[in-house]
């Protein structure tokens, strides 16, 4: 008589509830940063639901928790990534498809490159777009420019964040390559132009209408600084300085010069 051989159960599926469930607690990232693991908390809470159910076992299921109480810390945006390529490979290890080491060195190695990608894109090329095309729109549209400002950019903030969670969940070790397709640093670099034309345009209605208010006569020669800012506001950007310096200097300078012209 033969012993019938043992087999390992399946892992339930995540099911989209599940899924959306772990995206939505992503967004609370830093809710529990502390200096020793900084953003692991974090990780543990938003992907528990999956965790749970793909290891209907109390060890096993500890086990998961375990290994994400690590240190982690990257940009609280594109996290998204990682966190749906750890479900992609937390999925492959509950099916004994891999090890729990795989999932480990997932999140080590991309943490780091991430958070240069978003700082940069997020930080320091989509907010201070955004915010200058808002400000720009202040004569049209007045105080409803703040509003314009939290719709571009979060609209592009949760697009992003979504997809790059989509990508994670179904590429894993791919990811990388999709990212890279994406062009996060092209489209920055892009993003900062607008901000430097849009700090210039700022600039000449500040300019035109600090002119009108003290006598018209200095408008024309206002205007023309204006535009020889928004010459230099490219040249700076141009050389990577930041936009946000660039729009706080083209501020101050059409400010000082309605006031003293």
């Amino acid at each position: 008589m033969t012993t019938p051989a043992l087999t390992t159960p399946t892992p339930p599926a995540l099911s989209r509830g599940v899924l959306l469930r772990v995206f939505l607690r992503s967004l609370f990232l830093q809710a529990s940063w502390n200096p020793q693991g900084m953003q692991n908390l974090g990780l543990a809470y938003a992907i528990y639901p999956a965790l749970e159910r793909l290891y209907p076992e109390k060890k096993a299921l500890e086990d998961a928790v375990r290994r994400h109480l690590v240190f982690f810390n990257t940009h609280p945006y594109v996290a998204a990534a990682i966190v749906g390529g750890v479900l992609h490979h937390e999925q492959r290890v509950a099916r004994g498809e891999e090890s729990p080491d795989k999932v480990v060195a997932f999140k080590a190695a991309l943490m780091g490159p991430l958070a240069a990608l978003g700082d940069g894109f997020f930080w320091l090329s989509l907010k201070p777009a955004t915010g200058a095309v808002s400000a720009a729109l202040v004569p049209l549209v007045g105080v409803w420019a703040v509003g314009l400002f939290l719709l571009l950019y979060n609209g592009v903030h949760f697009t992003l964040r979504a997809r790059l969670y989509l990508l994670g969940l179904l590429l894993g070790d791919r990811l990388v390559e999709a990212v890279a397709r994406v062009n996060l640093p092209g489209r920055g670099a892009k993003l900062r132009m607008v901000g430097a034309a849009c700090a210039g345009g700022l600039a000449a209605w500040l300019a035109v209408t600090f002119g009108l208010r003290a006598g018209g006569w200095s408008t024309p020669l206002l205007s023309v600084g204006c535009l020889a800012l928004g010459a230099l506001s490219y040249v700076l950007v141009a050389r990577r300085v930041p936009s946000y310096v660039v729009l706080y200097v083209a501020a101050v300078l059409a400010c000082g010069a309605g006031a003293f012209l």
